[in-house]
């Protein structure tokens, strides 16, 4: 055999292989390709809510780039496009339909109407988001699988819900009822010398106040039971300047009966625990013609409903709860009241009886002290607190107390991303009718739900979960969001970015706000994109200066009933927004559990008709007259709440401020220090220097995430432009499939789309971005948590439900926050400068901790 040249005569030559053989030796390849892109697949359908979330938050440009990802941007509309089409749904003409239709009744936490509206407000969530309603309304029990499932099952992590839903929760508090309340002076024989109409007259000129005239008792909720005698004794606000005050001039005021005024700054309750401490028998409240300003019948203007001055038989009712305590059901302190709940004696109400009464009725008991009252300014009334009488009083409030359902109504829109929830709500029942408080607050979460209700129906998904609430029993302390608050403490702390709170909103012409600090600048800046409801050319922040439209001589005359008319709310408009008091839904989210939150309304001025709180005469009539009459300031909250809504909603980096929040614990100590340097006596070796290098850690550790996060988002935004323009997760299948025949060396059906790398999708790279972007996020929802002390051992002394460390309602304000309230309550109340120096390390050690979690 001859051999060829180059050719090794012993080597086999294979014959070339047919496609379908090279195909089938191909297959292996083609399994792991196979393999690797289910993988993907399958990294892509674990993490498709959290790519989705931030994906459409960062949409600044055109909306195809990211089409592949799942139910996001079906409508086409762009960021701006989504906020102008909320913004042009709430209008002032169905807010006004919407307050008729809750305020023509009175609606008592508990009671038929109650549950009435509740079923109400559950058809109007159904219908706004899309739910068809089923033959039995979803009202769940407290505590029960399906009350539990409704709540934790939106961030489940196996079985998450997908649709939007709605249910009420029921409760199941004590609350008590009026049945019997008598006022009487008696005679030196026993014989009554005068008996008090404690009712309202219901002029017919208001009418809805005239049928309701009789529809709900003049008491005082959480009340004693009582039916005792004493001599009367004047006593102002009842604060306890005032009652320190009457014990410097030597009175006693063992089983007397005290009067005071209503406002003062003071929670109502107080009034009646500094008088029960004092050993008084009972105590009255009215509302006085001097804290109205100029606008009494004095000064020439006619009651309510002639005029705007007060109705002199208007009686203000309301809760005498020891709120500052802890609020919610008083059976059941710091855990849900379910209905089979192990009941606890309640520690937080009073022990001795209180009445509300009305001005005509205080004119009564006035003269008995010789006192002219009208014509008496506050500092003339100052110095005639004290004053006693020898009429013997008699005090009768007879009271049932029971276990009462209570039905908070939910709806939840499940967003893009599971695991962090917006919470928006305001309270439903009211003492009578509540037009202004909290039916104006009613309208417009139902403003804010029909403007989303339309985005969903153009398409639009949340990219993170909202959750709406009409919560109930409000007004006997915050009972609804507190038991809610309490059963979902550990959900709640997990998931929740912030709390919106919608009140009362409308009541006078001039806006403000109160928000935890990380939260104001957000407000500030959603209020001045949003018009003023009444003057063009104007903003809503604008109105943060107005004043109402009755003309008085000198507003100088006013300037202390000013100051009380403002505190009553605690909305004092500033700059930059005051921190909210402890008075309504926010308390448990803020000051319990650490979630920012924020609340508006527009409040009464000097020039502002008088404000019947609580009364028969806070009626859709006086509304229409005084408080809101086009119903455009109610309208304009709906718009600014709701736009708040969607920038916490959809941006990329939560719009949460913690920086600004950090310098204005600098503030915080600032006046702890003035407090200190006034009270020198006791407090000189007090040194703060570790808590103010704590604070200024913090600030540090602050504006660190404040690079990280601008960072994490450029690189989100960076990446997001490389993301090829496919449907949904079919699109990244497609993909697979392209990549998979260039393997096998076949050409692709489809072009090349724009990778940074020819064949590698920069998917991945996008996903690591997205979760730091979360890992930021994730600080930020923490930074609140941040403050709450997580050993009781260091609980706030004799306010122990109350957790947050930089805030808390004083424990004789009530209404008020103390700043640091640990350190300024064992200085100004306890003066144990000890306390207060170990106080000052556990906030240091607590700051410390916080600023370290910043840095990871």
């Amino acid at each position: 055999m001859s051999k060829g040249k180059g050719k090794n005569p012993y080597q086999y030559n294979s014959p070339p292989l047919s496609p379908a053989r090279r195909f089938q030796a191909r297959l292996p390849i083609l399994g792991l390709v196979f393999l690797t892109c289910l993988f993907c697949f399958r990294v892509i359908h674990v993490h498709r809510e959290d790519v989705a979330f931030y994906s459409e938050a960062a949409n600044y440009g055109e909306w195809g780039t990211f089409e592949f990802l799942e139910g996001v941007q079906k409508s086409g509309l762009s960021k701006e496009e989504r906020e102008r089409l909320f913004l042009s749904i709430p209008n002032a003409r169905h807010a006004r339909m919407i307050a008729k239709r809750y305020s023509a009744n009175a609606h008592l936490a508990g009671s038929k109407q109650d549950r009435d509206d509740a079923l109400l407000i559950l058809k109007h969530f159904q219908t706004e988001l899309g739910i068809r309603p089923s033959e039995v309304a979803p009202i769940f029990p407290a505590g029960s699988k399906k009350s539990q499932s409704a709540t934790r099952g939106l961030t489940s992590k196996w079985f998450p819900s997908r649709q939007s839903s709605a249910w009420i929760d029921e409760y199941y508090p004590v609350m008590d009822r009026g049945v019997e309340q008598r006022l009487q002076i008696l005679q030196d024989d026993g014989s009554v010398k005068w008996n008090a109409e404690l009712a309202e007259d219901g002029d017919p000129d208001d009418g809805t106040a005239h049928r309701n005239r009789d529809a709900v008792p003049t008491w005082h909720g959480a009340s004693a039971n009582g039916d005792v005698q004493g001599k009367l004794v004047y006593a102002n606000y009842g604060t306890p300047a005032d009652y320190e005050e009457l014990l410097s001039k030597g009175a006693n005021l063992t089983g007397k009966i005290i009067l005071t005024r209503y406002y003062g700054g003071i929670l109502r309750g107080l009034k009646v625990k500094g008088a029960e401490e004092l050993g008084a028998a009972a105590v009255l409240m009215y509302n006085d013609p001097r804290d109205d300003g100029f606008l009494t019948p004095e000064n020439g203007f006619k009651p309510y409903p002639a005029g705007p001055a007060r109705n002199p038989t208007s009686i203000q009712r309301g809760t005498v709860a020891y709120a500052n305590i802890y609020p919610g059901d008083p059976t059941t302190p710091g855990y849900p009241a379910y209905p089979d709940a192990e009941r606890l004696e309640g520690t937080n109400s009073p022990f001795i009886p209180s009445l509300p009464i009305s001005w005509n009725n205080a004119q009564h008991l006035l003269a008995e002290l010789s006192l002219g009252g009208a014509e008496l300014d506050l500092d003339e009334a100052r110095k005639l607190n004290g004053r006693s009488s020898n009429a013997t009083v008699r005090v009768v409030n007879r009271v049932e107390e029971k276990v009462m359902p209570i039905w908070n109504v939910m709806a939840a829109i499940p967003g893009h991303v599971r695991n962090e929830v917006v919470l928006v709500g305001g309270h439903r029942d009211a003492w009578v009718m509540g037009a202004s408080d909290p039916v104006s607050g009613t309208a417009s979460i139902h403003e804010i739900m029909r403007g989303v209700g339309v985005l969903l129906k153009a398409g639009w998904k949340p990219l993170r979960t909202i959750v709406f609430a009409s919560w109930d029993a409000e007004e006997y302390g915050l009972i609804g969001s507190t038991e809610y608050g309490e059963d979902f403490a550990d959900w709640l702390k997990e998931h929740v970015v912030a709390y919106l709170n919608v009140d009362d909103s409308a009541g006078g012409s001039r806006w403000g706000a109160t928000a935890t600090p990380s939260l104001a600048h957000l407000a500030i800046d959603t209020a001045k994109e949003i018009p003023h409801p009444t003057t063009p050319g104007k903003t809503l922040f604008d109105a943060r200066n107005d004043d109402g439209p009755i003309p008085i001589p000198n507003a100088t005359l006013c300037h202390a009933t000013t100051e009380n008319i403002r505190r009553g709310k605690g909305r004092t408009p500033l700059s930059l927004l005051p921190l909210p008091n402890s008075g309504s839904d926010y308390t448990v989210f803020w000051e319990h559990i650490g979630i920012p939150s924020f609340e508006e309304a527009f409040d009464r001025t000097p020039q502002d008709a008088v404000f019947h709180s609580h009364s028969i005469y806070d009626s859709l009539e006086w509304m229409e007259r005084y408080g809101d009459p086009e119903f455009h300031r109610t309208t304009a909250v709906a718009k600014h709440v709701g736009l708040m809504l969607l920038r916490l909603t959809d941006s990329v980096i939560l719009p949460l401020n913690t920086t600004h929040y950090s310098l204005e614990l600098h503030d915080y100590l600032d006046e702890l220090e003035e407090i200190v340097a006034a009270t020198t006596a006791f407090t000189k070796d007090l040194d703060f220097s570790f808590l103010r290098e704590s604070i200024s850690y913090l600030t540090n550790a602050s504006r660190a995430l404040d690079a990280e996060k601008a960072q994490a988002e450029e690189e989100f935004n960076k990446l997001l432009d490389r993301m090829p323009s496919l449907q949904s997760a079919s699109g990244f299948i497609q993909w697979g499939l392209n990549f998979t025949k260039r393997v096998l060396g076949l050409r692709p059906d489809t072009p090349e789309t724009h990778y940074s790398i020819p064949g590698i999708p920069p998917i991945f790279e996008f996903i690591k971005a997205a979760k730091r972007v979360g890992r930021a996020n994730r600080k930020l929802m923490q930074f609140e948590r941040g403050f709450i002390m997580p050993f009781d051992f260091f609980a706030l002394k004799g306010q122990e439900w109350f957790k947050h460390r930089i805030v808390a309602p004083g424990r004789w304000l009530g209404y008020g926050v103390t700043k640091l309230p640990a350190i300024n309550q064992a200085i100004v109340l306890d003066k144990n400068v000890t306390q207060a120096q170990e106080e000052v390390a556990y906030l240091g050690m607590l700051l410390n901790k916080l600023a370290s979690d910043l840095r990871e």
